[in-house]
């Protein structure tokens, strides 16, 4: 019995996979605060404008990075050092030796299970389009970790 590819651990997945590996709930796509005191970092319900809210995917996925040079290319990040990114986050749940969550596409079959578990922004979220970087903190959220 072969062992699905999303219980194998990451270094060894195709980059076919380990793009599979991302359930597209978009909340890594939310802007982040980082107190210069204590260094905790917040998520905020600000997105970045290309993420598409109805799909809940990016809008210009093959040119983010040259688009907007601080999206994450997580294939390239140390996921290890990511303590942000959310933890329902499959590469970070991976990462930490953790299985997928039943709501995951990968396991439940379909998108569905994760809009039911309130796992996608599903219209939490504003684009960055309207809020000025200045009023971020206004924006700050919890929900992304719950």
């Amino acid at each position: 019995m072969t062992t699905p590819f999303w219980e194998k651990p990451l270094p060894s997945l195709s980059p076919q996979e380990w793009e599979q590996l991302c359930d597209g709930c978009g909340r890594c796509c939310l802007k982040q605060l980082q107190d210069e005191d204590s260094g905790e970092v917040v998520a905020t319900r600000v997105v970045c404008q290309f993420h598409d809210q109805e799909t809940g995917f990016c809008g210009c996925y093959e040119s983010r990075t040259q688009k907007v040079p601080e999206c994450l290319d997580v294939a390239q990040m140390n996921i290890a050092a990511a303590t942000w990114m959310p933890k329902t986050c499959a590469y970070r749940l991976r990462h930490e030796g953790k299985p997928l969550l039943q709501w995951h596409p990968l396991i439940s079959g379909s998108r569905d299970a994760m809009n039911e578990a309130g796992i996608t922004l599903g219209g939490r979220a504003v684009s960055e389009e309207f809020v000025h970087p200045d009023g971020y903190e206004e924006h700050i959220v919890r929900w992304v970790n719950e």
